[in-house]
């Protein structure tokens, strides 16, 4: 059996091992058109700033180490140009000489990755510009940085994951950053007053954030962005997303889905069963919807290369049991600013919104361990939840430590069915420097039945302007110092401790009632409407619907104008 891999880093590394493991006497070539292959991508930034001194630690194979082991044959500098499906041939070039050859082939694995949506060019005497995203990125970056004066200057344009890491990385270097995103906050993935503590996350660290706005030109005076400014830069980070670099794919005739990527079946295989698919370029299936969608994390490039082995290794009759389908994916993910972990899962409440589908939003501020025991730091939790089935729809968690259990924990719960109720019954490790005897997780799923089973009704941050002009009061259950501190326009203070005392000077009319992060209102919410009054208790508190407001003033496009 004689195997062509296209693309030797995550997907067709993991495809072209495992397929070693499942056939001793199978002939394996990968093709890589760079000149590195099986590196840690994710890491580039992090040696970009230092973080990771050795080069070295990002080349997790080489192609010797790759014929020692696994006997593959890997072809640094060698793309493949075109795909002979009646011939069943490869045309591979030699990138050093220009020469090509015809290979013969039993199955293709294309593991063709993602590309930019188009490159930004630098006119003469402009800043450096560069993508980051293989090692030879990474060596022009650190070479221009080398050169910079002592106080240098740099741009990221793009605010996803690979632009809050350069523009971390950037920092710990000593640049001034300025980081220009498209739309009204970084990481658009998430809801904004989730996004609000990135924002305060980076400006607290000085970055200069220009939200609304786009790169256009850039030459020797900087980089000019749409809205008429020119910000001064030595070098540019060019992380404005990819698309599936899918060009190979459609030259062999072979079919894209509805979002541009490489459509395959629940084992990796386009419409030519000897065409497997892995990685970037490759629609996966969203596992709210069952619609196509694309996904690009390493870990489902990994999986997907083994799913795309044992598939091959099934048709060629090497496997007794049936290869598993490839599971639809959650689009689990974490981040790192600065060190504030930004973790998701499932979809955003924009998402859901947009798609017209049915949520319950739970908003909640527990510590990530007990508060007793010193160093406990808060965790910004949100939950997204099908009111109809109590299923859970989706996750954000934001926090210093214990954000990435949390989410692996929910997407545990989600891949396995668990209701956003059931939450609150998982048995999860406790000892007081790890978490509480009601963990964060547990606490989500107690709010979560409270609503699903009607006992406290909740408002939405975005809701309460709304619900006062329709003639609700907002009422403030937390301390007189607390109230001084920061509160809603015309709410009414009344500690919760003082309530019952002064239940005669409620106005009349629904009450919206508010503490700090929820636990406090929900004590109020319980006891007014055990004395016969109409309340809701404002999911998340003070907290929430500061950062929330916060975020919706300052991600509002600022009025340009005509020309």
């Amino acid at each position: 059996m004689r195997v062509i891999i296209i693309g030797g880093v995550a997907g067709g590394m993991s495809a072209a091992t495992r397929l070693r493991r499942l056939d001793e006497t199978a002939e394996i070539i990968v093709i890589e058109q760079g000149d590195h292959v099986s590196f840690a991508n994710c890491g580039l930034p992090y040696y970009v700033g230092g973080v990771i001194a050795d080069r070295d630690a990002l080349l997790l194979q080489t192609p010797a180490s790759l014929r020692s082991r696994f006997e593959l044959d890997v072809r640094t500098g060698h793309r493949a140009v075109a795909i002979d499906r009646d011939a069943r041939t490869v045309s591979i070039q030699d990138l050093s000489t220009g020469h090509v050859t015809d290979e013969h082939y039993d199955h293709v694995v294309l593991a063709t990755g993602a590309v930019p949506r188009d490159a930004l060019a630098s006119a003469e005497g402009g800043p450096v510009v560069s993508t980051l995203r293989t090692i030879d990125d990474v060596d022009r970056i650190t070479l221009a940085l080398a050169d910079l004066p002592e106080a240098g200057r740099a741009v990221v344009a793009g605010g996803g994951f690979i632009g809050l890491e350069a523009v971390e990385n950037l920092v710990h270097r000593g640049l001034a950053v300025t980081l220009v995103q498209h739309g009204g906050h970084p990481l658009s993935p998430l809801d904004p007053e989730m996004a609000s503590l990135v924002v305060d996350e980076l400006t607290t660290r000085g970055v200069d954030l220009r939200t609304h706005s786009s790169v256009e030109l850039l030459d020797a005076d900087g980089v000019h962005l749409d809205d008429g400014t020119v910000v001064a830069a030595d070098i540019v980070i060019d992380a404005r997303g990819v698309r599936p670099a899918a060009s190979l794919a459609v030259d062999a005739g072979l079919a894209l889905g509805p979002t541009g990527g490489i459509a395959v079946d629940a084992l990796q295989r386009t419409d030519d069963p000897r065409i497997l698919a892995v990685g970037d370029g490759v629609e996966k299936i969203d596992a709210l919807s069952d619609e196509p969608t694309l996904v690009t994390m390493a870990g489902l490039a990994n999986r997907h290369g083994r799913t795309a082995a044992d598939a091959i290794a099934a048709a060629e009759g090497l496997l007794e049991a049936a290869p598993a389908d490839a599971v639809p994916t959650l689009g689990t993910a974490i981040v790192g600013v600065f060190g504030l972990a930004v973790a998701m899962t499932g979809w955003s409440e924009k998402r859901l919104r947009d798609a017209g589908r049915a949520h319950r939003v739970i908003h909640a501020h527990p510590s990530d361990h007990a508060g007793y025991y010193p160093g406990a730091e808060r965790l910004s939790m949100k939950l997204l939840v099908d009111p109809a089935t109590d299923l859970i729809l989706g996750a954000q968690v934001i926090g210093r430590r214990g954000a990435d259990k949390r989410i692996d924990v929910i997407a545990t719960a989600m891949h396995a069915g668990l209701t956003a109720s059931q939450l609150s019954r998982l048995e999860l490790a406790y000892a007081p420097q790890f978490g509480s005897a009601k963990d964060p997780v547990n606490m989500l799923g107690y709010i979560a039945d409270n609503a699903a089973t009607g006992l406290t009704d909740s408002i939405q941050w975005h809701e309460v302007d709304d619900a006062v002009a329709a003639g609700a009061t907002v009422i403030d259950v937390r301390t007189a110092a607390e109230h001084a501190a920061g509160a809603i326009d015309g709410a009414l203070n009344i500690p919760v401790d003082d309530l019952r005392a002064h239940l005669g000077r409620l106005p009349a009319g629904e009450l919206i009632v508010h503490c700090q992060v929820g636990q406090r209102g929900h004590t109020a919410v319980r006891l007014l409407r055990q004395h016969g009054r109409s309340a809701r208790n404002l999911d998340g508190g003070y907290l929430t619907w500061s950062a929330g407001t916060r975020m919706l003033a300052a991600s509002r496009p600022s009025m340009k104008e005509p020309a």
